[in-house]
């Protein structure tokens, strides 16, 4: 990872840059949160069985390994001023494909395709599809924007910004059907149809989803490659050479490696909690697997409230995390796992729709260790070549657990009796050894000593 240019070293920017950067974070994650609390709750009412659930689940995934690589390694060698620069035009094209197939994925059950029909399960299985492929392309280069224009000295704070917009976003997201329940929109419908609570917290999602990102496009400015060259210390052709992935993944820092291990399990764990969530809640507090009942669906909007619950507990966390002295960012991190372990097990044994407020809170420390630590501990072991292909490739170590969990699922939730309240315990336990796992990782920094920069507002 080593470069022989003289490097100027990154500027500190002004906090208003920072934010900028991240500011249509916050659309993104709308879209994730919506897809991820819904989801489940969309294809169990339009008639899908509880035992195939992971295989709609791991359509998501399967996208972002293919796309965040290939929008990385490709982004990288683009500059395209007039669209924005280099992973600018990548947030626009999959800002647009994301508007529209948030309008199609809710309406899965209205287009008289027939209940728990082959057709309507295709095409909510493609628009799902859709929808993460192209929420990655455009989440994508807000991470990469942290890596190419801030400092180490300034990147956990970005970090937390982003962290911050994103849980905002989530927590709107989350509420959207119980608020809009509460004024009075429809919260039950046909059989076989999505309520219109759901289908409106959509479209809204989409309308924030092209102001936010507007607003990034619009106020950020990327560097040139000459100065992003300068900064970095390497040269203009560094990111043009033409490296393999395999190649690149050969030459990865350990750091790479063993934050990738510690995502394993998290995510594993994260992948049952969105798949089981609405049913499981719906057992234990409703006592009910009728999807077009009345206590279904109210445990649909409850899960958006929980989802909320954990988005807010992770802001709140993220501020804890950050007081801690660099030599406690291990104990944080695991100790963070650890207490998202309890919370994942006791989803298992609460009855109370109050008590799994404590669940999710839990649940939500853990969230906020998977949103603060990762990203700070590679991109601080990269140095500026590749760095977008790198940050891809990275975005395996988030895809392949869940593709994983999906397909275990199809062994695993039979073994366990085939009650979505069994995955949590399950969930909990290999969330235990993701904490664990966070002892074998040893943080670096490929950033060299720097000068001190006056803050700039755009180079």
């Amino acid at each position: 990872m080593k470069n022989d240019q003289p490097k100027a070293g990154l500027p500190n920017l002004k906090p208003s840059i920072i934010w900028m950067i991240n500011f249509g974070f916050l659309g993104v994650q709308m879209a994730f949160t919506l897809q991820s609390s819904q989801m489940s709750r969309i294809f169990q009412t339009i008639g899908a069985n509880p035992n195939d659930l992971g295989w709609f689940f791991i359509l998501p995934p399967l996208a972002g390994l293919v796309v965040q690589p290939l929008v990385g390694y490709f982004s990288d060698r683009t500059w395209a001023p007039k669209l924005g620069g280099r992973r600018l035009p990548y947030l626009l094209l999959g800002t647009i494909v994301a508007v529209i197939v948030m309008c199609l994925l809710p309406n899965s059950g209205s287009l008289g395709l027939g209940y728990a029909s082959m057709a309507a399960m295709c095409f909510a299985a493609i628009t799902v599809a859709f929808l993460d492929l192209s929420s990655n392309v455009a989440m994508q280069p807000f991470k990469m924007m942290i890596g190419d224009m801030v400092n180490d000295k300034q990147k956990s704070y970005a970090y937390g910004i982003q962290s911050f917009l994103s849980n905002t976003g989530a927590v709107l997201a989350a509420v959207f059907p119980f608020v809009l329940t509460y004024f009075g929109v429809a919260n039950t419908a046909h059989k076989g149809d999505v309520p219109m609570s759901v289908k409106l917290s959509f479209y809204i999602g989409a309308a924030i989803l092209i102001v936010t990102s507007l607003f990034t496009v619009f106020r950020v400015h990327e560097y040139d490659p000459q100065t992003y060259a300068k900064y970095h210390g390497i040269s203009e052709e560094d990111n043009e050479e033409k490296v393999g992935m395999f190649t690149l993944l050969k030459k990865a820092p350990k750091a790479f490696w063993t934050v990738t291990l510690v995502q394993f399990f998290c995510w594993f764990a994260f992948q049952y909690l969105w798949t089981y969530s609405n049913g499981a809640i719906a057992a234990n507090v409703w006592h009910t697997t009728n999807t077009a009942s009345a206590g279904f669906q109210a445990a649909g909007n409850w899960y958006g409230v929980l989802a909320a619950v954990q988005s807010i507990a992770a802001v709140i966390w993220s501020y804890v995390l950050a007081k801690l002295p660099n030599n406690m960012h291990k104990l944080g991190y695991a100790g963070s796992l650890a207490l998202g372990a309890i919370g994942f097990g006791s989803v298992f044994f609460v009855h109370s729709k109050m008590l799994l407020i404590v669940s999710f809170t839990l649940v939500g420390i853990a969230w906020a260790a998977m949103n603060t630590y990762p990203l700070t501990i590679v991109t601080n072991a990269l140095s500026g070549k590749h760095m977008g292909t790198y940050l891809g490739l990275f975005n395996g170590s988030i895809c392949l657990p869940q593709i994983v969990a999906s397909l275990a699922s199809f062994v695993i939730f039979p073994l366990l009796g085939g009650k979505q309240t069994n995955m949590f315990l399950l969930s909990g336990i290999v969330m235990l050894l993701g904490a664990v796992a966070v002892f074998a990782i040893k943080e670096t920094s490929a950033e060299a000593p720097e000068e001190p920069h006056t803050p700039i507002e755009e180079e």
